[in-house]
């Protein structure tokens, strides 16, 4: 049972999932604790499609498509490298799903400009990435493109951080919308999904991972990388000297230890009495990072391997996806009595 905001519901075959990346980058830690290791597990018991969001990565990177194209393989292989299978989860690449357009389309008629302007998650990330008033359109609509997204595999649980609710509130009213002016009930609703464990902080200290801010140990960086990044992690600025007492709560390289490493009562206890310096911990850290990341990083190299292969992967699960995303879109055309036969 998943304790969701109040609602409590069953993940079981009858649940379908619809979650995923943007191509923007390879994928880091932060995406492994946060989405990736509950993907691994949820697809053993549910329905489970996982999307390339190139079309939505271009809403703020329409100026250079290549780097989302290319990016396109990279988030590919770190998904078959911790394990996600394209026997279990069906992983697709959005841009080849035509039916996902005209969804959106159909549903823009079924949302206020005002309402989308005042969707909390995009006044938010209008301020982060700077736009001020020269908000392109793709990117205020983007909430309409993610209900369509959802709808079209009938997804009816969405795993999103709690920054993400207000998009699950928007699909949402569209479906209520859409069912209700067409007398239907072909659109279903969903629930989201709160990761049960918080996010990792950057490198830096900072709240958020982020790879526009430089602070991530990516799953694809080798070895010599990671030891470089976890020397330079931010720790508690006050633990001066070894013999000082140092703050376990909020020191980044503990947030790592709990989320990749066990049995950390004792060097919790002495770092908070003092006596023991931030390097010995750091270097429990990487042992532990080594130990989860060799598995991952020798999956990967098998696969980048055969890129072929691996495309192959993502044609298949497209093609499964345009199968039942053209399904939804029948249902929708005609509830919406626009068959032409």
């Amino acid at each position: 049972m998943i304790k969701n905001l109040n609602v409590v519901f069953s993940l079981n075959m009858h649940t379908t999932i619809l979650t995923g990346d943007r191509p923007t980058g390879p994928l880091h830690l932060g995406h492994y604790v946060g989405s990736l290791k509950n993907r691994v597990e949820l697809q053993e018991t549910c329905k489970q499609y996982v999307m390339i969001a190139d079309i939505q990565a271009l809403t703020d990177h329409y100026e250079n498509p290549k780097k989302v194209k290319d990016h396109v393989m990279e988030v590919a292989l770190d998904y078959l490298s911790v394990g996600i299978d394209p026997l279990k989860t069906t992983i697709f690449i959005q841009s080849l799903v035509p039916q996902l357009f005209e969804l959106t389309t159909y549903y823009l008629n079924l949302v206020t400009w005002n309402r989308l302007k005042h969707n909390p998650t995009v006044k938010q990330e209008i301020v982060q990435k700077g736009f001020g008033e020269s908000v392109p359109a793709g990117f205020m609509v983007y909430p309409v493109s993610q209900a369509a997204d959802i709808t079209a595999f009938k997804a009816n649980c969405v795993p999103v951080g709690e920054d993400q609710l207000p998009m699950i509130e928007q699909t949402n009213e569209i479906v209520r919308s859409f069912n209700r002016i067409y007398k239907t009930d072909v659109l279903v609703e969903c629930k989201a999904l709160i990761p049960k464990t918080g996010r990792l902080p950057g490198t830096d200290g900072k709240a958020k991972m982020s790879k526009s801010l430089g602070n991530c140990i990516y799953l694809s960086d080798p070895p010599e990388v990671v030891a470089k990044k976890v020397k330079g992690m931010y720790t508690d600025p006050n633990h001066l000297r070894v013999e000082d007492p140092g703050q376990v709560e909020g020191n980044p390289v503990f947030i790592y230890l709990d989320a990749f490493d066990t049995d950390l009562e004792e060097i919790k206890a002495h770092y908070a009495r003092g006596g023991l310096g931030d390097s010995i911990v750091k270097k429990r850290l990487l042992e532990a990072l080594e130990r989860f990341l060799i598995p991952i990083r020798a999956k990967r190299a098998e696969y980048a391997k055969d890129p072929a292969e691996v495309m192959r992967i993502l044609q298949k699960g497209t093609e499964h996806a345009v199968a039942t995303a053209s399904q939804t879109l029948a249902e929708v055309r005609n509830a919406m009595g626009i068959v032409y036969n």
